[in-house]
């Protein structure tokens, strides 16, 4: 009998787990081979740059590789209108002060910048050495020994609540008062929800009237949307997680509890209509939002993203919205293309035989970097990480076969373009695989493609006009603002694996599900002595990275800006960090071995474990909203009303009506359709309001019949109505209102930067 984790996943150190012959579909080849023929012209056709001093008006100019600039010296003379590409005074302000002070500020800020590392490096050897000696003895060790050891999440529980027990960090979670967040409003409000469901259940069953003059299941509904927000009375601080190694405050617990029955109550209650649940609905998701798992980049060290995954999938925590970067990219896309089924088969050491991108020999990748300047061939790895994307699927494609919205940040070749956050509304018809490929452009690496389209007829052609595109860590690792903005995203879960920012990732007051040592949990990482070197460090070097960005001091290898990789947001409201080793920066451009993965598996997993209950509590609240919006919306067949809701319908006609296309009035006026039935509500029998069919239907009417100027042919209510068909298979997501989510704290000098995000 196999290993099994919670919820029937499969051990990575099953036995079964290594047999390749289990795989779904491993040894089918997906792609097709016009779609790499295709591939191979769009990366070797020239781009098209303007060139005032061509006859012709434009000439074809293109770089060999990243190491062989369009802008070049030719050695003898120059090539008439070609010059080497340096900033113009324009972007630095070149004056005589400026060329004098430049390369000695460099030396000098570069010089403590050295420094301060060391310094830092020395500051974390010490509490290393004070945590290991002094803060981990005796039956504590012990304790934690046997978490470690865990295979299983039922297993880690136990271990944990066993190690909870003996800090006494039980009755820390049995007490209500904490500083961070409002617990005398939770404790009311927990109350009030309580007995508005206990009477509104009672109704529901017994159909009784009220006595207090007031419908319970209004009260209820008033008060959920009152509290049913992101962070309500600050319930989603990290901090609240932070104190023990499992589980949370009580209270908290029991009103996450309150507010799962409540509205699972709403749900599939028969006293409120389905418009008053629909916008009751509406209201909550816009207000609570959405959650993202966001994969960070980071060659080899990418793999221990399918642990992180794993050990959501098998506890049934898996987002929705999923974003990869890099090599974050790889594993979201095959996250995003498989079903759960699938993934429970294909996340085990075994998949590592088709991990096998870096498969070349030192010497073929050698006279490929001298030859080109990249050490890997774009079309080999287009051919092999088609089975991971399932041949030529687009964006649009993999939403529709899963439900899952991938999003892969890509970067052009330009430094001064913006990001693209490519995504099923951004760029539905994207090939999937030419998007990974090129967040995985790293300069010297693999040289910048050309993103791919698929066209109707299925044939593939170049996106973008043919432009460049390059790795999306060099700007963008974790694109939260364009996540909140296109899905509403205000609560992250980001696995970050970057080797050269990972050391930074110190919570020197705990983090979720890893309290401090140092007394009991109380105190401070290292002692408060030792927290606040590290943190004047990191703030300084965070400093002197900001200096030289600002005043532009730095020199633009390869015309790539790289200050970035440094100073942009790499952590989320959960930041999980698995548990690296120094032989991975040995084979950080290898392909993993079946042994190897089983261990970055197991990591990926243990480092999720401790933030699991964190994200059941979000995730139990988000999935019933998102089952009440499913549940209230209209079931017209291949129509409008079947994506869209009555307020986006009128919003958008009254749009059209603001800028002089035509006129319409609200549904209001229109008065309810003969052949319409009546509602029960409140002991009346009030005629129930039109369907978003007849509605419709009722527009189109009224547009045709009023009196307005001739409108050019093509014009006129049909092609609106046209126009929202279109839309509607596209942007299904219409809300994008809500802040980023809450971010963990001590999360480095990158983490304090801001980020230039795309979408």
């Amino acid at each position: 009998m196999a290993d099994k984790i919670s919820n029937h996943g499969l051990s990575p150190f099953a036995a079964e787990a290594y047999d390749a012959g289990r795989l779904p579909d491993f040894d089918r080849e997906f792609i097709d081979e016009a779609d790499l023929e295709e591939f191979a012209r769009a990366l070797n056709a020239p781009e098209n740059i303007a060139d005032e001093g061509s006859s012709s008006g434009s000439r074809f100019i293109t770089a060999l590789n990243d190491w062989s600039p369009v802008h070049q010296r030719v050695k003898g003379r120059r090539r008439a209108g070609i010059r080497r590409r340096r900033r113009g005074k324009d972007e630095t302000r070149e004056g005589f002060v400026h060329t004098l002070l430049k390369w000695p500020l460099l030396v000098v800020v570069f010089g403590w910048i050295i420094i301060l590392g060391l310094l830092y490096l020395l500051t974390r050897l010490y509490i290393y050495l004070y945590e290991h000696f002094v803060a981990w003895r005796g039956r504590r060790e012990q304790l934690r020994r046997n978490l470690h050891r865990t295979t299983g999440y039922k297993d880690w529980v136990k271990a944990a609540q066993d190690l909870d027990a003996f800090l006494g960090n039980e009755s820390w979670k049995q007490t209500d008062e904490y500083a961070y967040y409002d617990y005398t409003t939770l404790r009311h409000v927990g109350e009030d929800l309580r007995s508005w469901r206990l009477e509104a259940e009672k109704e529901e069953n017994d159909r009784v009237n009220s006595i207090r003059g007031i419908r319970p299941i209004d009260a209820l509904r008033s008060l959920v949307e009152a509290c049913v927000k992101s962070n309500f009375v600050g319930i989603e601080n990290p901090r609240l997680y932070s104190e023990t190694y499992y589980g949370t405050k009580r209270l908290v617990q029991d009103f996450v509890g309150e507010v799962e029955s409540s509205l699972s109550l709403l749900v599939r209650t028969r006293q409120l209509t389905q418009d008053d649940k629909r916008l009751l609905f509406k209201h909550l998701h816009r207000n609570f939002g959405r959650t993202a798992l966001c994969l960070s980049g980071g060659a080899s060290f990418a793999y221990y993203h399918f642990g992180v995954c794993k050990a959501l999938l098998d506890a049934d925590l898996l987002p929705d919205v999923i974003s990869g970067t890099s090599g974050g990219a790889l594993v979201a896309a095959l996250v995003a293309t498989r079903t759960d089924d699938e993934l429970k088969d294909l996340l085990v050491p075994a998949l590592a035989g088709r991990l096998t991108a870096c498969h070349d020999d030192f010497f073929t990748w050698f006279r490929r970097w001298c030859r080109t300047g990249a050490r890997f061939d774009a079309l080999d790895w287009a051919r092999r990480c088609s089975w991971i994307t399932r041949g030529s699927t687009t964006f649009r494609e993999a939403y529709e076969r899963t439900g899952r919205i991938l999003n892969v940040t890509c970067v052009p070749s330009d430094p001064h373009s913006p990001t693209i956050l490519a995504n099923y509304l951004i760029s539905p018809d994207c090939v999937i695989w030419s998007a990974v490929l090129a967040s995985a452009a790293v300069p010297g690496i693999l040289n910048p493609v050309v993103l791919m389209t698929k066209n109707r007829d299925g044939t593939l052609s170049p996106y973008s006009f043919g432009h460049k595109w390059k790795d999306g860590s060099l700007r963008t690792d974790i694109p939260l603002k364009a996540l909140n903005l296109h899905f509403n995203v205000n609560f992250s879960i980001v696995s970050q694996v970057n080797p050269h920012i990972n050391l930074f990732f110190f919570s020197s007051r705990g983090a979720v599900g890893r309290p401090v040592t140092h007394r009991r949990g109380r105190g401070w990482r290292g002692g408060f002595l030792g927290s606040a070197v590290e943190q004047y460090l990191k703030l300084d070097l965070n400093k002197w990275l900001k200096v030289l960005r600002h005043l532009e001091l730095l020199p633009r290898p390869l015309g790539q800006d790289w200050s970035e990789i440094w100073l942009q947001k790499f952590s989320g409201t959960i930041t999980i960090w698995p548990k690296s080793t120094i032989s991975d920066f040995y084979y950080i451009l290898s392909d993993p071995t079946p042994f190897r993965l089983a261990r970055m598996l197991h990591a990926g997993q243990q480092s999720t474990f401790p933030k699991l209950q964190f994200i059941t509590n979000r995730m139990v609240c988000e999935r019933l909203i998102e089952r009440g919006r499913r549940s209230t919306r209209p079931q017209a067949p291949n129509g409008v009303e079947s994506v869209l809701s009555e307020d986006d319908l009128q919003d958008f006609l009254q749009q059209h009506s603001d800028r002089g296309n035509y006129a319409t009035d609200t549904y209001d006026t229109y008065p309810p359709p003969k052949s319409g039935g009546t509602v029960a509500m409140a002991d009346q029998e009030v005629p129930s309001p039109p369907t978003l069919r007849e509605r419709l239907r009722m527009w189109r009417q009224n547009l045709s019949g009023s009196s307005r100027p001739p409108r050019r042919r093509g014009s006129g209510a049909s092609n609106i109505i046209q126009e929202l068909g279109r839309q509607s298979r596209v942007f299904v997501v219409d809300d994008t209102e809500g802040e980023t989510g809450q971010s963990e704290d001590d999360v480095g000098p990158v983490g304090s930067g801001s980020a230039i995000e795309g979408g």
